[in-house]
């Protein structure tokens, strides 16, 4: 399996490359032990962190699995050993392929595998934060602890994730009709005007002639429209793919108003919410600025990250390499400092998540009420536009015919 890796030496040089490996995590292993510093790692053929290959998408439903884990937290804290636990649980899964996983997992740990090791090992279907979490876990004796840690943080990350999807879909939705609307009117009904017209040989406004030539232009250019727009699409994401390019697309995204500062603060939340996580299991500090730089979605702030965890682990404090970069936000910055100074920096990063998730809320609802009337004024002009140059005409002809 091919991987495409963003990779800094110990001088502070990045490197870029595609590398194969059996799995993500012996990769990282490998190159770790070389003294190369993991900034990002996905598998070749993905797009935006997410494989392209069917097989591996999706395999393992994010509901079951944290049910899953709640049902591995509850009879661990009961009391009962692992290698049990986890024979119950795997003859409860439904879906074939989790079932699968975990049967191998099973025998892993029956046999004297670590149970992060064993999930590892399968590191294409979990993630890196998923793993670590379990790692702290056995290192700290509290796996149950963690578990329930880790369930909590997905549920407020999923369902943040949910809320921006939510506040998205209703101007989508508007956009999309209006397109449609404004298709069909393009593609049949201006052109039965055009012929009811054309029948007096009258003399158009300039305007309804506009309209009339860019309706006739987009029927007959039709299917090279369709293939231009389907070429500069697949040559974005093409550009997006290559390696480093979508650290600069999401780069641009946080120069975007409006759109720009949500999504720098939800790459925030992510990181903190990460770390205090990592931090809770007992995970040292340098250790859970590596992985958090991977669960991180803008690449751009998690390279970024990145470049803080080179430098904490020079001996730099994690308040003081934040602020050098100049990405993060000065509130999560500030808050950082005084999370280090007091010895409370996983409640402080706990603070810094809970008060952006509150932001990018409040923040989405304003976008919501701003674009909302925007858009149906837009919508409602173009349309009225339309209407009045269609049928200027017919109020010249009636005149002309008045008289």
């Amino acid at each position: 399996m091919e991987f495409r890796c963003r990779l800094a030496s110990a001088n502070g040089h990045i490197v870029e490359g595609v590398y194969a490996a059996d799995n993500e995590a012996r990769l990282r292993h490998e190159l770790e032990e070389k003294g190369l510093y993991v900034l990002s790692l996905q598998p070749k053929h993905a797009v935006a962190g997410i494989s392209l290959r069917l097989p591996q998408r999706s395999s393992v439903n994010v509901r079951e699995f944290l049910v899953f884990n709640q049902e591995l937290a509850t009879l661990l804290k009961a009391g009962m050993p692992l290698v049990q636990s986890l024979d119950l649980l795997k003859r409860r899964v439904t879906a074939p392929a989790f079932k699968t996983v975990l049967t191998d997992i099973h025998e892993k740990v029956r046999s004297g595998t670590a149970l992060s090791d064993a999930f590892g090992a399968h590191g294409e279907l979990f993630s890196r934060v998923y793993v670590a979490s379990l790692l702290a876990g056995e290192r700290s004796g509290n796996l149950d602890a963690v578990l329930r840690r880790y369930v909590e943080y997905t549920k407020i990350i999923s369902t943040l994730k949910r809320k921006i999807v939510s506040a998205m879909a209703y101007p989508a939705i508007l956009i999309l009709l209006a397109l449609v609307l404004v298709s069909i009117i393009v593609l049949k009904v201006i052109p039965a005007f055009s012929d009811f017209y054309a029948s007096f040989g009258a003399d158009l406004p300039l305007i309804t002639r506009i309209i009339v030539g860019a309706s006739e232009f987009i029927r007959t250019q039709f299917v090279l429209i369709l293939v231009a727009i389907g070429a500069v699409t697949f040559a974005v994401f093409g550009w997006i793919r290559r390696p480093g390019q979508k650290a600069r697309f999401d780069h641009l995204v946080l120069r975007v108003p409006l759109v720009g500062p949500v999504a720098q603060k939800f790459a925030t939340t992510q990181m903190a919410r990460t770390l205090a996580t990592l931090l809770g299991g007992g995970l040292p500090l340098v250790n859970a600025l590596d992985i958090a730089a991977n669960s991180v979605g803008n690449q751009f702030m998690a390279q970024q990250l990145g470049v803080v965890s080179a430098r904490v682990r020079e001996g730099e404090s994690f308040a003081a390499a934040l602020e050098a970069r100049g990405v993060f936000p000065d509130v999560a910055v500030k808050m950082a400092e005084v999370g280090e100074s007091t010895g409370a920096l996983q409640d402080m990063l706990n603070t810094v998540a809970d008060f952006y998730d509150e932001e990018i809320a409040t923040n989405m609802e304003r976008f919501i009420t701003l674009v909302e009337p925007v858009l149906l004024v837009i919508i409602g002009i173009v349309l009225a536009g339309v209407l009045l140059a269609l049928y200027m005409p017919l109020f010249q002809l009636t005149s002309v015919m008045a008289g």
